[in-house]
């Protein structure tokens, strides 16, 4: 823990009400107009009394004016060297939130759970340990919007994944303007940092942008895009009089292949949360968090300080000066003095 000026040189203004010992002094008052017997003695009496009450204010003064100066070379508290992991990468995160999001054919600890409860538990691990890396989450359906834009906040990223909910943005799938809409918020960062993660289940059928454009698009931005299909292969489901039938994937797999192939990114299938795991252990191989540091140190302002002391020094100062405050009483006269004056 250090304390430093941040503006030292203002120190040199310390000396400034100096200058007032080059002034001319200011003209005598008048001669008093009725004379007394024993006005040489109650004079020096009341002088002696007024120069206590001005060396006071002076003293008060120059501790205002020295409090001041202090405020203006704004002291800090600088706290100890900070470490933080820092690799510069930018990663946007598009979630599909579809109606077919729900579908309870991805199995966690033996139990079935839906595509995005997986999604959510999966992707959740992967972004506690991206430290270092600007996070970002798209949600999209029928249309795509950012739900949190590129961020080191992760502990936020992951809390407002965790409280999203099928439809929220329509129950169709807008691949294409997810991938723009992700273009859009990775086009200000660096050219070799820029990743897109997409998660889906299924086709685009919704939305304003060709997902093959977007990705021609995203290639020339240079956004590289790792496309994620998720849900089993097949599903049985209950069928009409009791009976059972299987229900295929409609997950479009050779448009998310053909995205990844254009973008320089690849593209895997998530059948369960297993696979989904490797999946994101793969995806940290492949974007390694960085191992550099950036060190900081913490700063806290101490300004206020002496600038509310000098604040109310000068309160002090104002109130003696206007006789709001007791003064000093000046001895009384001796008699003695009155007959020998």
């Amino acid at each position: 823990m250090d304390y430093i000026f941040a503006w030292p040189w203002m120190l040199a203004a310390l000396p400034l009400p100096l200058l007032a010992l080059l002034l001319p002094a200011a003209a005598e008052a008048a001669p008093p107009a009725l004379r007394f017997p024993f006005f040489n003695a109650l004079r020096a009496t009341l002088a002696g009394g007024a120069r206590t009450r001005s060396r006071l204010r002076l003293g008060l003064a120059a501790l205002a004016w020295l409090l001041l100066v202090l405020a203006a070379a704004r002291p800090q508290m600088v706290g100890k060297t900070v470490h933080l992991p820092v690799s510069g990468r930018s990663i946007m995160l598009a979630v599909d939130l579809s109606g077919s999001m729900q579908t309870p054919d991805m199995r966690s600890g033996g139990q079935a759970i839906s595509r995005l409860a997986a999604v959510k538990e999966v992707a959740g691990d992967f972004i506690r340990h991206r430290a270092g890396d600007r996070l970002g989450l798209i949600l999209f359906g029928d249309e795509a919007y950012v739900q949190v834009p590129l961020t080191l906040d992760r502990a936020t990223v992951r809390t407002l994944l965790d409280e999203a909910q099928i439809g929220l943005a329509g129950q169709q799938t807008a691949i294409g303007d997810a991938i723009g809409l992700a273009i859009k918020r990775l086009r200000e960062e660096p050219i070799k940092n820029r990743v897109l993660i997409l998660l889906t289940d299924g086709v685009s059928n919704a939305g304003n942008v060709d997902p093959l454009k977007a990705a021609d698009l995203a290639a020339r931005e240079g956004v590289r895009i790792y496309t994620i299909g998720v849900g089993a292969d097949e599903m049985v489901v209950p069928g009409p009089f009791g009976m059972t039938q299987v229900v295929q994937s409609d997950l479009d797999e050779d448009t998310l292949k053909a995205i990844a192939q254009k973008t320089g990114g690849r593209y895997f299938r998530a059948a369960d949360v297993a696979a989904l795991k490797n999946i994101y252990g793969l995806l940290d191989k492949i974007e390694p968090v960085s191992k550099d540091q950036q060190s900081w140190r913490p700063v806290e302002e101490l300004y206020s300080w002496p600038l509310a002391g000098a604040l109310l020094l000068s309160v002090l100062i104002a109130l003696a000066a206007g006789g709001l405050l007791p003064r000093l009483r000046p001895a009384e006269v001796r008699l003695s003095e009155v007959r020998h004056a």
